[in-house]
């Protein structure tokens, strides 16, 4: 059977890993999945469809690399919190169990924000809190399946009680408190490895528009052999690898307590890093750490708008590009971002970067945002060279800005209009695995006002659950907020570089 072709007709085009502008428009040609040709507009016939896209720049689909779905519903609920007492409220002693049509709408929420924003492949490190339901696992595939979005879903595996990732827990929560934390422990080691080695064998990324890749939840909610099994089952089945690493100064001191070193430098050492491997933020880190990714060939995920939500800090991205370094980008949850728009992500990463000293030289460019927000992206799921790039044999996932816009009036650098001024109200057409998933603004397989208004009733019914779960992390917060003051007394390697303006 022959492959259907789709002509994209008489589009600029940000061309080839340099992301360079056509200078005058380009004809693309789609045949299956793939990039088969590009030409000057006019040079390129014979498709099934022709869709034009005159008054558009075509650019590679954002790859996001950090998301979870299960915060959508908590969406806007907090703010000003540091991440270790914030994650309390996504985490809660009261569960919010969801039906499977709840989770389906909840991941909706996401997906919708994802590709309406120039999204074309997202993560999705979701938790399987106090036990594995496959009925809710296989609604979130399902969203993802109908919407027509590129997936890599995971499951932020543990094997210790949340409690026991901070230091001196048992000196700052009451006794009957940490007894209760630690008597629900998530499911078991095996269990978990076992669902994704089940799910692998019809969800392999390589092969499957919605898959699957292998979740470590951080180095420190886990027991040493069973971060080692993780590491051994994407190793065996070829998955990428993803663990949020040093994503505050608390981290950094929790690695010296805990492994008498900072935790990348740990991870070195047990053999844990290794290439389609993203340590997720890695904001504190210092030389040797750095040194440590380069020659790993692991890659180090940004998430700029949500460290800076957190106040967790700005990562040191010019130092790790020297080094040569893969940095990539991802939004991470909207319970503390309060959007995946990776729009935004883009300009907060070109613009927090000049933070980061006095020498504009070292600052990041509007240009090395994208690529980080594309090639780089895809680069740290597995994919190599063949997602992220507008050229001949890569994956087809692709969208399309309107020019006729304010945004990109006058045209002038298209590159910095779209990382600095659009945020997706100029997003006309996308394209994912060669299929046309959003055309003259809307999304063509599913009905996005019903599911959204589904979703705003579901909530409705789920609101005063989730008010009472967030009030009953209180006794938690006292002892964590306790324990993150204790931290900031302490001293880190000397080295390290900088991550928070200093307070005079």
């Amino acid at each position: 059977m022959s492959k259907k072709r789709t002509l994209l007709r008489n589009a600029r085009v940000l061309l080839g890993d340099a992301l360079a502008p056509s200078e005058r428009p380009q004809d693309l040609l789609v045949e299956g999945d793939r990039i088969a040709a590009i030409a000057p507009a006019g040079q390129l016939a014979d498709a099934d469809r022709v869709v034009d896209l005159s008054d558009h720049l075509l650019v590679p689909g954002l790859v996001n690399g950090h998301q979870h779905s299960h915060e959508h519903f908590q969406r806007g609920r907090t703010e000003n919190l540091p991440l270790e007492l914030w994650m309390h409220l996504v985490r809660t002693r009261i569960p919010v169990p969801l039906t499977p049509r709840q989770v389906y709408l909840r991941t909706m929420i996401g997906a919708i924000e994802s590709l309406r924003t120039g999204c074309t492949t997202l993560v999705d490190d979701t938790a399987l809190g106090g036990a594995i339901d496959r009925t809710r696992i296989d609604a979130m595939f399902q969203a993802y399946e109908d919407i027509g979005i590129r997936s890599l879903a995971g499951f932020a595996m543990m094997d210790r009680p949340i409690i026991d990732n901070f230091p001196f827990a048992d000196e700052h929560f009451p006794p009957a408190l940490a007894a209760e934390l630690r008597a629900a422990p998530p499911p078991a080691s095996g269990d978990q490895l076992g669902l994704v080695r089940a799910l692998a064998r019809t969800r392999h990324p390589q092969h499957n528009r919605v898959g699957v890749l292998v979740s470590a939840s951080a180095p420190q909610r886990c027991n040493e052999p069973f971060l080692l099994a993780v590491r051994a089952l994407a190793d065996e089945l070829a998955l990428p690898l993803i663990t949020h690493v040093q994503e505050t100064r608390m981290q950094v001191v929790t690695g010296q307590i805990f492994y008498g070193s900072p935790i990348v430098e740990y991870l070195d050492r047990i053999g844990f890093l290794k290439p389609a491997t993203s340590l997720i933020h890695a904001v504190w880190l210092n030389p040797r750490e750095i040194e440590a990714l380069a020659r790993s060939g692991a890659t180090a995920q940004h998430n700029p708008w949500s460290n800076l939500t957190l106040g967790s800090g700005v990562q040191p991205v010019r130092e790790l590009l020297e080094a040569g370094v893969n940095v990539s980008l991802g939004s991470d949850g909207s319970c503390s971002t309060v959007t995946v728009n990776m729009l935004n992500v883009l300009g907060s990463a070109a613009a927090v970067s000049k933070l980061r000293g006095d020498e504009p030289g070292r600052w990041l460019s509007a240009r090395e945002a994208l690529s980080a927000g594309t090639l780089a992206g895809g680069r740290a799921l597995g994919f190599g060279e063949a997602l992220g790039s507008l050229r001949v044999g890569a994956i087809a996932d692709l969208v399309a800005y309107r020019t006729d816009t304010v945004t990109f009036t006058p045209y002038t650098d298209p590159v910095r209009q779209l990382v600095y001024a659009e945020r997706g109200a100029g997003l006309g057409f996308s394209m994912v695995a060669g299929e046309v998933v959003l055309q003259g603004g809307a999304l063509t397989r599913i009905d996005e006002r019903a599911l959204l208004r589904e979703a705003q009733s579901e909530f409705g019914e789920l609101a005063e659950r989730f008010d009472a779960a967030e009030a009953s992390v209180q006794p938690v917060l006292q002892a964590v907020e306790a324990i993150y003051r204790r931290t900031l007394a302490m001293p880190i390697p000397s080295d390290t570089h900088a991550a928070r303006l200093p307070v005079h």
